[in-house]
C-alpha cells in the first residue's frame, strides 16, 4: 500500500459520511432545492479562485521543473475543465463573474482554504502540497463514483452534468496521474513528516465534509 492510500483508508470514514449529508443525497435523488445549489456554485468559484493559490505555493517551493509542471497541469484543469462545468451552471442561474468575485467566503469555506494555503505555504515541499489540494479531487471522484453506484437515478435529475463531470473516464485518469505523482514525491518521507501530511489530508477530508454541510443553507446574498 502506498503513502496516499493509507491517508485516503485513513480519511474514507469522513468521504463516506459525506455521503450522508443533506446536501449529497439532494443531489442524488433531485430533491436538493435549487437555491441550495446555486449558493454551491457559488460558494464552489470562490473556493476555486483560492485553490488555485495553493499550486501557486507549490511552484515557489518547487525543486524541479517536473513539480512546476505538475502544478501547471493542475492549474489548467481547475481553469479549464473544472470551469467549464461552473460556468454552464453560472449561465444558468444568470449570475456572472464579476458578480460573484466581491462575495465573501462563508466561514467553512474560508477554514478550508486557509488550511490549504497555510499547509503548501508553510510546508517543505511537494509532499505538503499534494496532501493539502488532493482530498478535493479524490473524494470528489470517489463520492460521485459511488453516487452512481448507489443511486442511478441521479442522471434525471437536474445535476447530472456536475455529477457526471466527476465521474467519468478523463477525470479518473487524471485523478491517477497526480496519485503517481504524489506516490513519488511522498515516497521517502521521515516518520514525522508523514505523519504530518497525513494530518493535512485527513484535516482538508474534513473540511469537505463541513463544505457539504454548508451547502445545504443557502446563501442570502445572491
Amino acid at each position: 500500500m502506498t503513502f496516499l492510500e493509507e491517508c485516503i483508508q485513513d480519511s474514507m470514514p469522513i468521504w463516506e459520511s459525506c455521503l450522508d449529508t443533506e446536501f449529497l443525497k439532494g443531489i442524488a435523488d433531485g430533491s436538493l432545492p435549487e437555491d441550495c445549489f446555486k449558493g454551491y456554485i457559488v460558494d464552489d468559484s470562490l473556493y476555486l479562485r483560492e485553490y488555485s493559490k495553493v499550486f501557486a505555493w507549490g511552484m515557489i517551493n518547487s525543486h524541479d521543473m517536473e513539480e512546476i509542471r505538475n502544478y501547471y497541469s493542475l492549474l489548467s484543469f481547475v481553469n479549464e475543465s473544472e470551469d467549464a462545468t461552473r460556468r454552464y451552471y453560472l449561465k444558468r442561474y444568470h449570475i456572472t463573474d464579476e458578480e460573484i468575485q466581491p462575495l465573501p467566503l462563508r466561514p467553512e469555506n474560508q477554514a478550508y482554504v486557509d488550511t490549504m494555503l497555510t499547509a503548501a505555504r508553510e510546508g517543505q515541499g511537494a509532499a505538503e502540497c499534494m496532501m493539502a489540494c488532493l482530498p478535493c479531487m479524490l473524494s470528489y471522484g470517489w463520492i460521485f463514483g459511488e453516487m452512481i453506484r448507489r443511486a442511478p437515478q441521479v442522471e434525471r435529475t437536474p445535476y447530472w452534468p456536475l455529477v457526471s463531470d466527476y465521474a467519468g473516464n478523463r477525470y479518473d485518469a487524471i485523478c491517477k496521474a497526480w496519485s503517481q505523482f504524489t506516490d513519488k514525491v511522498c515516497r521517502d518521507l521521515s516518520p514525522e513528516r508523514r505523519q504530518r501530511c497525513m494530518e493535512i489530508f485527513r484535516a482538508c477530508s474534513q473540511h469537505e465534509y463541513h463544505f457539504w454541510e454548508m451547502s445545504a443553507r443557502p446563501r442570502t446574498d445572491i
